[in-house]
């Protein structure tokens, strides 16, 4: 019986990834060999016939040890701030992005709250009731994430509502270019961004309905998840 465990350990020994992953490399490695070995065997192949096979079957091993070296290289560049942060917080925001137009198609469609503000101008926003609820969950899901990865409180928290922060950083860009776009236009021909980004009360209501709102609902998600991983953990030292 061939040790594949041996000869792939020879053919690697210029394997430089750590210990730990070396071996994983060859175990991996050797378990394949091991499992083409015995399908061969079990076709009917003699074993000297199906060993030769077997060794062959990599064919140039100094390729492969530079193939697998560059592979794994190219795996750890991840920084730990995109696998911590960066990554869950791109994950929930195209969540909570996606669910608005889903919650739509499906006959959840936002509430229209009317405020009257100053000089009698009429301010409309948006309400999207359904999704405000459901975003707690993506808020969880956020800081799940950056939580498995290794991530800090702070992190975990920021992935949690990064959401609220992409749309508060869109708001502070896009509302102030448009009021500056439609400052020389008639005032029946300006939209309600002008409106929104010329009055105190519009902003502070876009500000309000679009990033406190869900940063509130997206914190409580963050916070409830951060509680009972505590919890868990908390009771698994205790037990154990």
């Amino acid at each position: 019986m061939a040790d594949w465990l041996k000869l792939v350990r020879q053919r690697l020994s210029g394997l430089d990834l750590g210990a730990t992953e070396n071996d994983e490399v060859h175990a991996e490695l050797a378990g394949h060999l091991q499992e083409f070995y015995e399908s061969l065997r079990a076709q009917g192949l003699p074993d000297q016939a199906a060993l030769s096979e077997t060794r062959v079957r990599i064919g140039n091993w100094d390729k492969l040890q530079r193939q697998i070296q560059m592979a794994r290289e190219k795996e750890n560049t991840m920084t730990p701030r995109t696998s911590q942060l960066w990554l869950p917080s791109l994950a929930t925001l195209l969540v909570s992005m996606i669910m608005l137009p889903a919650l739509e198609r499906l006959g959840f469609n936002p509430q229209f709250l009317f405020l009257r503000g100053p000089h009698g101008q009429t301010y409309v926003f948006t309400v999207y009731t359904v999704w405000l609820l459901l975003l707690p969950f993506v808020g969880a899901l956020g800081a799940h994430l950056s939580s498995r990865a290794g991530g800090s409180r702070p992190a975990i928290v920021v992935s949690g509502i990064f959401p609220a922060l992409a749309i508060f950083v869109v708001l502070l860009l896009v509302l102030p270019f448009m009021g500056f776009l439609e400052h020389g236009l008639e005032v029946n021909a300006r939209s309600l961004f002008h409106s929104w980004a010329s009055e105190p009360f519009g902003r502070l209501g876009l500000v309000a309905g679009w990033v406190l709102a869900p940063g509130a609902c997206l914190f409580i998600g963050a916070a409830a998840y951060l509680l009972i991983h505590r919890q868990l953990a908390a009771r698994s030292v205790a037990s154990g």
